[in-house]
């Protein structure tokens, strides 16, 4: 994709995001009060560390540099929501090895009581007691839970998961999963055994992450074909992803087919660009 023209009205006379300062003047002349963002990380302060330290390293192995754009603590990046414009934010986890879900669980509960715009998030692994553990975040009114395929190493049709996913389909909550071969392929990751998922779950909400890059075309094969699969916008055809995963010509075309099945996601804190890059991205 061209890099952002922010000075040129876009079909409608909708004129792009020059920067964060004008993303609330983007929202108001889209006439709409705010934004949704269903892809959002508030993790506690070790687990973030961790997460910006991978990030960081990323040119040691020979990986594009990832500078991490909001780095900064809980409070200040809550502010920085706020002032974009962001209603309603998630605060996903994602629980990559057993006995994480429950104390990563805890945190987001505490983060959501102090804040009254952070969306109810939690995760699970595939454990002995994972039923337990989505039931208690059920009970608590978690409405949002997310897994990360690839770097839990698991996969989503793992046995200790069949009460979990019959659980959150009737409860009416979603999972936004990352499962897509993006950005490196896992053992578990592709659209198969998500294909097979909702074959079993039909009545299963998923917000697939990222589009499922690089697997784009699949994804929105899968979300055309299920009233409950959805995609996320997350990093989708940024400056940097499209290095890494580009889109397909027709895209365009492919989210024309898709009415209400596509759902803004930023990665927000941890994204090398800013936030109003991947709106007015959007809005091409």
């Amino acid at each position: 994709m061209p890099a952002p023209s922010s000075d040129h009205p876009r079909p409608g006379g909708l004129v792009e995001p020059r920067d964060d300062a004008d993303v609330p003047r983007w929202i108001a002349d889209l006439g709409v009060p705010g934004l949704v963002d269903l892809h959002v990380h508030f993790m506690p302060e070790s687990v973030q560390r961790k997460v910006w330290g991978y990030f960081d390293a990323l040119p040691v192995h020979g990986h594009p540099a990832w500078p991490v754009t909001y780095r900064h603590d809980d409070e200040e990046r809550v502010r920085v929501l706020r002032s974009l414009g962001v209603r309603a934010y998630t605060t996903l986890n994602y629980a990559h090895r057993p006995g994480m879900a429950d104390w990563l669980n805890a945190y987001s509960a505490t983060f959501a009581a102090a804040h009254d715009d952070a969306v109810p998030s939690a995760t699970f692994f595939p454990e002995p007691g994972v039923e337990d553990t989505v039931a208690q975040a059920l009970r608590s009114g978690v409405r949002v839970f997310k897994v990360h395929i690839q770097v839990g190493a698991f996969t989503a049709l793992d046995p200790l998961l069949d009460g979990v996913w019959p659980m959150i389909a009737q409860a009416g909550a979603a999972v936004v999963i990352h499962c897509g071969n993006g950005p490196h392929p896992g053992e578990f990751t592709g659209v198969e055994p998500i294909r097979e998922l909702v074959r079993r779950h039909p009545d299963l909400v998923l917000v697939i992450a990222h589009a499922g890059l690089p697997d784009y075309r699949a994804f929105a094969d899968l979300a055309a074909a299920n009233p409950n699969v959805h995609l996320d916008t997350t990093m989708v055809g940024t400056d940097y992803m499209e290095r890494i995963a580009p889109l397909p010509a027709d895209w365009p075309a492919i989210l024309a087919d898709l009415p209400g099945k596509v759902v803004l996601g930023t990665d927000f804190p941890t994204i090398p660009y800013a936030y109003s890059h991947q709106l007015a991205v959007l809005q091409r």
